[in-house]
């Protein structure tokens, strides 16, 4: 009886060892899903945090990281300044636009650029009768386009250099001595007329005469001397 009550206390005393086992189990598993849920989330962090990077890539380009802004002024490095002088000719050509398809200003009018700004030539043939330094009817509308581009405020304008040039056949009338004389009161009048009828500012406006003296061509023929007897603005932006 004795011996047989000491082998059942053995049997109880050795099933807490299966619980325990159990338990250790169970303990394991969880740490197991617990570690594979982490996993997973990691996982799926960086699935999303690759999608995010991958739509945000049009506009977080590495060449953006490259690109210069000038601190006070509105136009970024993104988009090239259009340069004054650019400016300028554009706007000249628009308003100088009618008269190109007009027969009486052929080869009349001509702009071109210079290294400090913009030069407009007016021939003779347009502006005055010969000899003479009254502005002719036809060349005002020339005239007053012109000065709506030099009074645009967009224009970034200096200076602008009225001059008067003739060809070198002496001239001597009761009104002029000599070609001298002839074209600085020619520069006078167109600048009169910019700053008097069309409002161009006087201060920026100055008038030359230079006679013969600084011919675009030789004066050997008659198409020649035409050419060096002209009104030419010289409008400075730098």
């Amino acid at each position: 009886m004795a011996g047989r009550h000491k082998h059942e206390e053995h049997e109880n005393h050795e099933r807490w060892l299966v619980s325990y086992a159990d338990f250790i189990t169970l303990l394991f598993a969880f740490f197991v899903v617990m570690y594979s849920v982490s996993a997973l989330n990691e996982g799926k962090f960086k699935v999303v945090a690759q999608s995010i990077q991958e739509a945000l890539k049009p506009i977080i380009k590495k060449e953006s990281a490259n690109l210069r802004y000038d601190v006070g002024q509105s136009q970024s490095a993104i988009v090239p300044a259009i340069s004054p002088k650019v400016q300028f000719l554009k706007k000249a050509h628009a308003v100088l636009n009618p008269f190109a398809h007009d027969a009486k200003f052929q080869n009349q009018i001509m702009v071109t650029e210079t290294e400090h700004g913009i030069l407009v030539t007016l021939a003779e043939s347009l502006m005055f009768q010969s000899g003479q330094a009254d502005i002719k009817q036809a060349a005002l509308p020339v005239l007053e386009a012109l000065a709506e581009v030099l009074t645009d405020p967009d224009q970034q304008i200096k200076e602008v250099r009225i001059e008067g040039h003739t060809d070198d056949v002496p001239i001597r009338t009761p009104q002029f001595s000599s070609n001298w004389e002839l074209s600085a009161m020619r520069a006078v009048m167109v600048l009169r007329v910019m700053t008097e009828l069309y409002k161009v500012e006087p201060g920026v406006v100055s008038a030359t005469g230079y006679a013969e003296f600084k011919p675009v061509t030789d004066n050997l023929t008659p198409e020649h001397r035409a050419q060096n007897r002209r009104v030419e603005l010289n409008v400075i932006m730098d």
